[in-house]
């Protein structure tokens, strides 16, 4: 039996020695003329496959968001295979931003699409909003239970809006803190031998008074941070919510995507080679400040 989800991605990080995620967010308009025509397949297959290559370098797993992807149609879904295929073969996890939700039979074939083998995608971990209730999580649970996968849960996000519904008080205490409740009893289905559970609970480091509250509710689960960086979150508030450990702060990884992915350096190069190079010191300087706040 292969190891948990939840094992795999702690050992990355520590091997990394930082928690950091890299975010695959191709936007079109973004995407520097070295790698082709503004908007083309041939520029996002060949950005993606670029990102890739050097991704493994510094962190231990890559998230594609499937939303920049899926506008491109067939050919867009399948470079976010090839980019998951390719990270894979590199050694790194690959978790699929693709927040599904719904129930029943349709709950499962999303689950299968993202986690299940080919055709699916053969993620690691996939992205789901629970707010259609426990029913809606639980096809991806028992898949995740099945092959070993990791389930990442919307709880505490990190966009402004978040505090239009999370925020609202049910029964006293706020619906994050509900929904956490919710998925609690569940961490130890996905939990490794490490004590950490792949269930994951998105936790936004734009909030990190709540991911400290966040953390007293699911003490065992990895955290998924998004809104360092670009949505002006500091590593000290995106590794808020983990615990302490050994070796420092862990308990999660920490999305970076648009700080990493289009830098001035990389923005501005104009062979392929410079661009890797502006690349790569935006990928070593967040997981060196990531790991400055995880040993702090």
């Amino acid at each position: 039996m292969s190891a948990r989800f939840a094992d795999r991605l702690i050992e990355g990080v520590r091997q990394k020695n930082s928690p950091l995620c890299v975010g695959l967010d191709p936007i079109p308009d973004r995407i520097p003329v070295i790698f082709g025509q503004s908007g083309s397949i041939a520029a996002l297959e060949g950005f993606c496959q670029a990102v890739v290559e050097i991704a493994p370098r510094h962190a231990a797993i890559l998230k594609p968001q499937l939303g920049f992807f899926e506008p491109f149609g067939p050919e867009g879904t399948r470079i976010a295979m090839a980019a998951c295929a390719a990270a894979q073969s590199r050694a790194m996890l690959v978790l699929l931003d693709a927040k599904r939700g719904d129930i029943g039979t349709t709950a499962e074939g999303y689950a299968r699409a993202t986690l299940g083998p080919a055709p699916g995608f053969s993620a690691d971990c996939v992205t789901v909003n629970p707010y259609l209730g426990r029913d809606s999580l639980e096809p991806f649970l028992a898949a995740a239970e099945r092959d070993d996968k990791g389930v990442a849960v919307l709880v505490r996000t990190s966009n402004p809006g978040a505090r239009d519904l999370q925020d609202l008080l049910v029964d006293g205490a706020p619906l994050w803190r509900r929904v956490a409740e919710m998925i609690a009893p569940q961490s130890d289905r996905l939990k490794g031998n490490s004590g950490w559970s792949g269930l994951m609970a998105v936790a936004g480091a734009t909030y990190p008074e709540e991911a400290r509250a966040l953390r007293e509710a699911l003490p065992h689960a990895l955290f998924l941070v998004p809104g360092y960086g670009a949505q002006g979150a500091s590593a000290r508030d995106a590794v808020a919510g983990f615990a302490r450990g050994k070796n420092g702060l862990e308990g999660g990884v920490v999305s970076s995507s648009r700080a990493v992915l289009y830098p001035q350096a990389a923005q501005a190069a104009t062979s392929l080679a410079d661009w890797r190079v502006g690349i790569d010191a935006a990928m070593a300087q967040a997981a060196a400040e990531l790991r400055e706040a995880c040993a702090a």
